[in-house]
């Protein structure tokens, strides 16, 4: 199966202004195959966010090749969906015209299609509400209607569900499974949560204590279609978790030790 996201000897430093330059992900090698639900979990400070930012294009790599959907990424692209922790929707406009402001961006205006997506993430009651008059789980909802509208190949997500409830968090888990699985996109999932991890993927990738490397690879053999809840209790998945959490709190120690000597 052809790689959708390809990271070939990628690492990135930033240089801020007036601050030493730092390291922030090395020599990463990391191919994902098309219709794959991949995770990345790691320490705070290991690269996650910026391994994603690298795939989305909003940031240049220093070194490596970065490559989406079989050509190389040179910038922002208009092939990819992206859903942050932070609420993206604009306040003073109503679901309609947030899901509808993608497709206006490409100089489309598909209302059919707009209203087709608000229904499908259960919204079609609140179309015309403002983002204040809905819950948080129902602006994430319309946050993925946002972004599955223009219908890009390539789905990438930084932490959505971690502002949430556990209950409001579990239902848009399913939710976002149910999506996923009717539509066959690759999916890059950012998240410091490793049970959410397991529940969602078809892999995970454990990364190092910053500067991030990858450090370990984990298939997630389990059934699909899953319920996020009921999944957790399955033999198998305790034993990816306890595999992997090995892994990861090492990881997260010395993250943590490093805290403490550099304050």
């Amino acid at each position: 199966m052809a790689a959708a996201i390809s990271l070939h000897g990628v690492s990135k430093v930033y240089r801020p202004p007036r601050k030493r330059p730092y390291l922030a992900i090395e020599r990463i090698e990391l191919d994902i195959p098309s219709g794959r639900f991949v995770s990345v979990v790691g320490p705070s400070g290991c690269g996650k966010s910026t391994l994603l930012s690298l795939v989305a294009g909003l940031i240049p790599a220093t070194t490596g090749e970065v490559t989406l959907n079989g050509t190389r990424v040179a910038g922002i692209r208009t092939d990819v969906g992206f859903i942050f922790q932070r609420d993206a929707l604009l306040p003073w406009r109503t679901v309609r015209e947030n899901v509808a402001l993608p497709l206006r961006f490409r100089g489309h205006g598909d209302a059919d299609r707009v209203r087709e997506w608000i229904a499908r993430v259960g919204l079609a009651p609140f179309i015309d509400n403002y983002p204040h008059e809905l819950s948080g789980g129902m602006r994430k909802r319309a946050q993925l209607a946002q972004s599955l509208v223009v219908d890009p190949a390539t789905l990438l997500m930084d932490e959505p569900f971690s502002a949430l409830d556990v209950q409001t968090r579990n239902l848009m888990e399913n939710e976002l499974l149910n999506l996923w699985g009717a539509s066959g996109k690759t999916v890059l999932f950012i998240t410091h949560d490793l049970e959410e991890a397991i529940a969602l993927s078809d892999e995970i990738v454990v990364m190092t204590a910053g500067p991030g490397t990858i450090k370990a690879r984990y298939p997630v053999d389990l059934p699909r279609p899953r319920n996020v809840t009921e999944i957790r209790f399955a033999p198998e998945f305790v034993a990816i978790y306890e595999r992997a959490w090995a892994d990861l709190r090492d990881e997260v120690e010395r993250s943590y030790k490093r805290s403490l000597e550099a304050s």
